[in-house]
């Protein structure tokens, strides 16, 4: 199994059966007889996802003469798949992710650090089936879909151990209008005999009244207690069980075919997101390649290992950065890639963005193309040789014995 050509397309001796999650003849994954995690095709090989976010074709593209193509300069680089985006690279065969955007169902809610469903609300379900059946049916029978992706804009504000208010504490303080605020304070207040002094006991916050946690919350306060980070955690879980619970179901429902990925970033959320990101609601999580869980399968997501250019008091800007800078940027890189490769539970991984943003310092960028459509090579050239040896380094990394 040193590459996916090597690996034979019947299932039954390569494949663990109980292990097989996603419909025959479309995108599914299963772990291999050496307890490594794959994507298997549509034939039924092994596939390794190479995929870019936000691809997209270069401005003036009907003109002459124009940059490379992006399916070309994607072929070049040794991608074999398309993340989200506009579209472009499906034309080309490529296969691609597509996400339904739950967040546009319903009500949100949103603020500092936080853009999520009100799951709480008694219509939650209802809105999602009704969204999903709008947008996943006119693919429910592509074959080159990877599988769906259930929000790509998701914020679940950060855990309470930040110094931030957290999920529990931003629900406390949201207006009355909203399910999640009714819930939440149902959920704290049956967890200390129904009553605020309680309460504030057991989180050691003096809470007088609903309106103080509100004022903490406005004033970028965070709770950050052991006994408000136990409820907290537990709270987040909840709300995330729900949230995958729904908007799995939602799919399922009319699209029976295709593989599940849950939201982009769960790992970003903490523990307790990522761990309701989890088969049977979600078939591939897709978690951030700095945060990868020990067991699989994920695609590991914003691969991208450029770091911001140092300010300049000087120039009162960005200043240049040193080419020590650059080597330690490369090297950053190969760790991160071989540590992709060596993973077990690793199935693919996304670069972040096709064109660095407008704000980008080259090298430092994280897009593949420059702004002005010129290859960014300090990353292309070094993706290009992972790229091409992806499958034998996994092989490889599989006939490693694991340190004792």
């Amino acid at each position: 199994m040193s590459s996916s050509g090597e690996l034979s397309s019947g299932l039954t001796d390569e494949w663990r059966a109980e292990s097989l999650r996603g419909a025959e003849g479309f995108f599914r994954v299963g772990r291999a007889a050496n307890d490594r995690w794959w994507l298997i095709d549509p034939t039924g090989r092994p596939f390794f996802c190479k995929a870019v976010h936000g691809v997209q074709k270069p401005p003036g593209a009907d003109q002459v003469p124009v940059p490379p193509d992006p399916a070309s300069r994607l072929r070049a680089w040794g991608f074999n798949a398309v993340g989200l985006g506009d579209g472009t690279g499906r034309e080309e065969g490529f296969p691609f992710v597509e996400s339904v955007e739950f967040c546009d169902a319903g009500h949100v809610i949103a603020g500092p650090g936080v853009r999520l469903p009100d799951v709480f609300d008694p219509e939650w379900a209802a809105w999602s089936a009704k969204h999903a059946a709008q947008l996943c049916p006119p693919l429910r029978n592509e074959r080159a879909l990877l599988g769906w992706v259930s929000d790509a804009g998701l914020q679940w504000a950060p855990p309470g151990s930040e110094g931030r208010p957290s999920l529990l504490q931003i629900c406390l303080s949201a207006e009355p209008r909203y399910a999640a605020y009714h819930a939440a304070w149902e959920f704290v207040l049956a967890l200390h005999r129904g009553s605020l002094e309680g309460l504030a006991r057991a989180w050691g916050v003096p809470i007088a009244n609903k309106e103080v946690v509100r004022e903490f919350t406005r004033a970028e306060r965070g709770f950050a207690t052991r006994g408000y980070l136990r409820d907290d955690l537990r709270w987040t879980r909840e709300f995330a069980r729900r949230y995958f619970a729904t908007t799995s179901a939602a799919i399922r429902a009319v699209d029976p075919h295709h593989l599940l990925l849950g939201c982009r970033g769960p790992s970003r959320a903490g523990s307790a997101v990522l761990a309701e990101c989890a088969h049977p609601a979600v078939d591939i999580a897709m978690p951030s390649w700095t945060d990868l869980p020990a067991n699989g399968p994920v695609l590991a997501d914003n691969v991208c290992w450029a770091e911001p250019a140092i300010f300049n008091p000087l120039t009162g800007g960005k200043g240049v950065r040193r080419l020590t800078a650059v080597e330690r940027m490369l090297r950053r890189g190969r760790v991160a890639l071989e540590r992709l490769a060596k993973h077990p539970g690793v199935v693919g991984y996304f670069w972040p963005q096709w064109h660095d943003d407008l704000s980008d310092q080259p090298p430092f960028g994280r897009g593949l193309v420059h702004i002005n459509a010129v290859e960014a090579r300090e990353h292309t050239e070094l993706l290009t040789l992972f790229n091409a040896r992806a499958e034998a380094l996994r092989h490889k990394a599989a006939l490693v014995p694991a340190a004792p």
